[in-house]
């Protein structure tokens, strides 16, 4: 059972990596949006907006990822120190081995999709925001029939962790974007 919050204390998140991976390619680039990204460090200094070191590993450039990805240095320059939460905790851990055992057991999933969830973050993202008392923030849909893809929500769901999309937690946060007024020519 998660943490019991007081109904004063601010709710903390955990982004997955589709959160950053569309933001950047999608909706809020660095050139069309640069607030969300400002807006991330910001809140991550008001201790409300996190991600995990294995989420961190996932925006590593790889042959399709280059090296001059803005993402991915965002992620080594921008992003402030301990914006990506260690997961090598005890709790964690006594967690992730819970979630495993629960989607290896789990006969809905094709085998493909328990061992592409073993490989990578969201088992981990899902472990820390289940003991440290957090709301996983993914893109992904809730699906009762998937069989290809151990989805996110499905995990939670199951585990009796929240999740949110994006929008929802930028207007649980306040955070508005706006426009600068430019001189038309």
């Amino acid at each position: 059972m998660a943490k019991q919050r007081k109904f004063f204390e601010q709710r903390k998140f955990l982004l997955d990596a589709n959160i950053l991976i569309e933001a950047h390619k999608r909706y809020y680039g660095f050139d069309l949006c640069p607030g969300f990204w400002t807006a991330m460090i910001l809140q991550h200094k008001a201790d409300r907006v996190f991600s995990i070191d294995r989420v961190k590993e996932e925006l590593t450039p790889t042959q399709k990822r280059k090296s001059h990805d803005k993402l991915f240095r965002w992620t080594k320059q921008k992003a402030p120190k301990g914006f990506f939460k260690k997961t090598d905790a005890e709790a964690i851990a006594e967690q992730f081995g819970k979630i495993i055992q629960w989607v290896e057991n789990n006969p809905q999933y094709k085998i493909e999709a328990k061992a592409e969830f073993v490989k990578v973050a969201d088992g981990w993202l899902i472990a820390c925001a289940k003991a440290e008392g957090m709301i996983v923030v993914t893109d992904e849909v809730y699906d009762n029939n998937i069989r290809k893809k151990v989805k996110i929500p499905n995990v939670c769901q199951q585990f009796g962790v929240e999740y949110i999309n994006t929008f929802d937690m930028l207007r649980e946060l306040g955070v508005k974007f706006g426009l600068k007024k430019r001189k038309v020519t």
